[in-house]
């Protein structure tokens, strides 16, 4: 019988937002979620929709308190173990990291949801562009490692462009970040999913995640779930999504739920400032793996 072979964490990341060493303490339990993500790929739609099916339709859960960033800097680690450590629900915590800066779990499920890079920093320009000096504040505050965070400029190009070519920056390689998952991709306790696929056919993606969290559905819920579930109700109730109810940003949650569409790009990058990425993926992550981050079709 063969045996499978989980990921060991082999390093440590740490810079404005990062601090991995927060998974070396973290008690897993048996039914633990883990959703993983590149930054702004679907990662809240992704927990709201896991919040849904666990609290059957319920309303006014706050996504964001319940479902911590477990590697950000801030709040310090100690704070987030503690919070987790008294939830007596299933756990469903929130990562961005690859998967080799975290503690892989044989115990826990995981999702890991992914979207177009170039949908990305659309929608990352809009969260960078409008953070506030709260934001700042706490990013670059005591215990940083490595430079800041700065504001952007007002060109969405060159902020393109400069993400593209500097692997991610101000972030973090979103293609390390993707291979990282996709090479595990086999693995039973995880399952990947696309935004594409999200926004053609939630009902159908809302199922199959369920059967693989082995949360039975309450068929008379399910009519709740859809809806709060849906871009315009997560918008209307954004305080119940973005974290520390939007205090990071100008505009407050509504600024954090911005537009969730993909494609603002088409209009606004050239044909080879489009194409550099496409080629870049096919080059960084191989054929297969690129078309699954280009399309969702695997």
């Amino acid at each position: 019988m063969e045996t499978l072979e989980y990921p060991v964490k082999t390093r440590e990341m740490h810079n404005h937002h990062f601090d991995s060493t927060a998974w070396n303490d973290f008690k897993f339990r048996d039914d633990d979620i883990i959703i993983g993500s590149y930054a702004k790929s679907g990662t809240t739609w992704t927990q709201q929709i896991v919040c849904q099916l666990l609290f059957n339709g319920e309303e006014h859960h706050n996504v964001g308190a319940l479902s911590p960033w477990l590697d950000l800097r801030v709040p310090p680690t100690p704070v987030k173990l503690e919070m987790l450590e008294a939830q007596q629900h299933r756990r469903f915590v929130k990562t961005h990291l690859p998967v080799d800066a975290l503690v892989y779990s044989p115990k826990a499920k995981y999702l890991y949801v992914v979207r177009d890079g170039r949908d990305v920093v659309w929608s990352h320009y809009n969260h960078h562009a409008n953070a506030n000096e709260n934001y700042y504040a706490a990013l670059n505050g005591p215990g940083l490692v490595g430079p800041p965070i700065e504001p952007p400029t007002d060109d969405i190009v060159e902020y393109y462009r400069e993400w593209l070519e500097k692997d991610g920056f101000p972030l973090w390689s979103q293609f390390e970040n993707v291979k990282s998952w996709w090479d595990i991709r086999d693995l039973p306790n995880l399952k990947l999913l696309h935004y594409n696929n999200l926004k053609k056919d939630m009902p159908g993606e809302i199922r199959k995640l369920a059967e693989f969290l082995e949360i039975p559905i309450n068929e008379d819920k399910w009519d709740a779930i859809i809806e709060h579930c849906s871009f315009d109700y997560m918008k209307n109730h954004a305080e119940d999504s973005a974290p520390l109810q939007g205090a990071m940003w100008k505009g407050g949650a509504q600024t954090f739920i911005h537009k969730g569409t993909n494609g603002r790009w088409r209009d606004v990058l050239s044909e080879d400032d489009s194409k550099r990425y496409e080629d870049m993926a096919y080059e960084r992550l191989g054929e297969e793996c690129a078309r699954w981050l280009l399309t969702g079709e695997m």
